[in-house]
């Protein structure tokens, strides 16, 4: 069996290896770090969870060794799709040199440019980044990167996912040449596929598992969901997961609830914390300190339930997570190979359990061929839920639908509109009826017309004609 010690690496490297308890690298680490030493191309395909970034973080720290990094230019990059996959590897980093004098720089989303500016000034051995702020720093010309020896791109199907291919294929022009280049991938899509033929030097490949496997060490269930109405379906769904976590009992000592949308982390985390459950959420949206206390909490057991979105499928290296939930089954199918891949990690035991409704079929289908097996369904515990009786919860419901009259045929007479003729009395009664703060309408002074003082009152030319007009024809007719 191959140990650590056997695969050349720098002593002071071993040292904090043996420090950190591990004496047995995992098959991906033993295929890519002999060649990667070597100075070779390295293409790794791997699933999540089995030690990708010790991979080549390894390799790095013993290459990197001698020399010294001079002011602005990085002599190594490492990119990453996610600011918590970034921070992932800075803290592998630390770990694994501890014993050099090496230096590294994290540039992620979140923190002030001004801090970052001040470690690159002062020349890093080792640029940990996200290609969005790699990028910036490079067109406000505070980074040079063509002194990197050594790029590595971790998850490359998630940076295809999150739309960054462009901005990576920047940067690797953006590098010398003669670089080293570390390429690792849960997944080879065509796209991928052309870019490690663009930019990778006749790559030593490593493919430990076939793309896009799921761990034995993972049971996985379904539970197949319909609500009893489609106003309810939202506030159901969230009773049965609810139901399931119960039903796992002290064995879900932990676990990351997975929903596609931002909104839904949110409105599932408040409603968990509702009923008792100690959740938070965390998405892109959150602020950066926000995002690392939950994940702190998280990692230290202080924190049960963490309702994330896809953004937190990969970087988590959390080992002891014990369950993982799909509140939503993914829509792309390499993502719920990511998303159970963080139970059942370094060998120990995990559980993933995903709720899916009719509209999901079409989703669960593509994982199933993806995967190449078929997730082993499951009753919903205690049968189907009940609508929730908290009105607070049910939110969203609708008034019930009036009846629609039926549509009239062509040529049909139209049907009498029905006449009400208690409308008439009604008003007449109204109107007659007395004011009682002003009495009887007998009672009442009449009003006084302003035109008394000026003669009878004007009707009309018939037999009433003004006085006025009447006089004229009368000194007429008598002249």
């Amino acid at each position: 069996m191959t140990r650590f010690a056997d695969l050349n690496l720098d002593p002071k490297v071993l040292k904090a290896v043996e420090e950190a308890g591990y004496e047995t690298p995992t098959p991906i680490q033993a295929g890519a770090i002999p060649p990667a030493l070597q100075g070779r191309d390295v293409l790794g395909i791997a699933q999540t969870g089995t030690g990708k970034t010790a991979s080549f973080t390894l390799p790095m720290i013993t290459l990197l060794a001698k020399g010294r990094a001079r002011a602005r230019m990085p002599r190594s990059l490492v990119l990453a799709p996610t600011r918590e996959l970034a921070a992932q590897v800075a803290e592998n980093f630390d770990v694994y040199a501890k014993h050099t004098k090496l230096t590294k720089a994290l540039l992620i989303g979140g923190v002030s440019f001004k801090e970052q500016d001040l470690l690159i000034d002062r020349g890093v051995d080792v640029l940990i980044a996200t290609p969005g702020r790699l990028l910036d720093h490079f067109e406000r010309g505070k980074l040079l990167l063509t002194g990197v020896q050594i790029m590595v791109v971790d998850e490359a199907d998630r940076m295809l996912d999150m739309g960054f291919i462009p901005d990576i294929e920047k940067i690797f022009q953006l590098t010398p040449f003669t670089r080293q280049t570390l390429f690792f991938s849960a997944t080879m899509a065509p796209e991928i596929e052309r870019i490690t033929n663009t930019f990778l030097s006749a790559p030593e490949k490593i493919e430990v598992a076939r793309a896009a496997t799921t761990s034995e060490t993972i049971a996985q269930n379904l539970v197949m969901f319909r609500p009893s109405r489609r106003d309810r379906a939202a506030t159901e769904k969230r009773a049965l997961l609810r139901a399931l976590i119960d039903a796992e009992g002290a064995e879900c000592k932990n676990a990351i609830i997975f929903c596609n949308r931002k909104v839904d982390v949110d409105v599932v985390a408040k409603s968990l914390k509702k009923y008792g459950y100690d959740a938070a959420p965390i998405h892109g949206d959150l602020e950066q300190s926000q995002r690392m206390k939950t994940l702190d909490g998280f990692r230290d057991g202080s924190l049960r339930f963490l309702v994330a979105s896809d953004v937190a499928a990969r970087g988590l290296d959390i080992p002891a997570v014990s369950h993982v939930f799909n509140f939503d089954v993914p829509s792309h199918s390499e993502d719920y190979v990511h998303r159970i891949g963080r139970t059942g990690r370094a060998g120990r035991k995990g559980r993933a359990l995903t709720i899916c409704v009719p509209s999901d079929e079409k989703y669960l289908d593509a994982i199933e061929k993806l995967v190449q097996q078929a997730i082993p369904r499951m009753d919903p515990p205690g049968g189907q839920p009940a609508p929730a009786a908290d009105p607070a919860e049910a939110e969203g419901e609708s008034r019930p639908k009036r009846e629609r009259r039926p549509r009239r045929a062509r040529g049909e007479p139209k049907e009498p509109v029905a006449e009400t003729p208690a409308a008439e009395p009604i008003v007449a009664e109204a109107a007659s009826a007395p004011d009682p703060d002003r009495g009887p309408r007998d009672e009442r002074r009449p009003r006084r017309d302003r035109r008394d003082d000026r003669g009878p009152k004007i009707v009309g030319m018939g037999d009433h004609v003004p006085t006025f007009i009447a006089k004229s024809f009368e000194e007429r007719i008598a002249s």
